[in-house]
This record gives structure tokens, C-alpha cells and sequence, in this order.
């Protein structure tokens, strides 16, 4: 049996109140490991192509305010 098949059959078996301390426990953690990935991808320069665009948008006057 694969982990993610025992994962869902766990979580499917928690009750009202587990599956709510479940939610919270797995938003907190996807939002850390999104961050963490972000994070790790400036570090590496990957999005810095996207920032040089939205400059040169912004001097060529393609932007406006929000």
C-alpha cells in the first residue's frame, strides 16, 4: 500500500475536531514550504527576469497606480 493511499485513509477516519487541527496543521505547512521554495528560488535568481521586466514595464510607463 502506498503512503499517500494510508494518508488518505487516516485522514478520512479523523473526526470533526482532528480533521479541523488537520486543516490548520496542513495550511501552516503549505505555506512555509511555499515560502521556503520562494525563498530558495530569489536566492537562486530564478524570478529575477520577472523583476527586470516589471522595471522596464514601469520606466516605459506600462504600469499604473494601484
Amino acid at each position: 500500500m502506498s503512503t499517500i493511499v494510508e494518508i488518505e485513509r487516516a485522514v478520512s477516519e479523523l473526526t470533526p475536531e482532528e480533521l479541523s487541527r488537520f486543516r490548520a496543521w496542513f495550511l501552516d505547512f503549505d505555506a512555509r514550504s511555499w515560502d521556503e521554495q520562494f525563498e530558495a528560488d530569489v536566492g537562486a535568481g530564478r524570478l529575477r527576469h520577472l523583476a527586470d521586466e516589471a522595471r522596464a514595464d514601469l520606466r516605459a510607463g506600462r504600469t499604473r497606480p494601484l
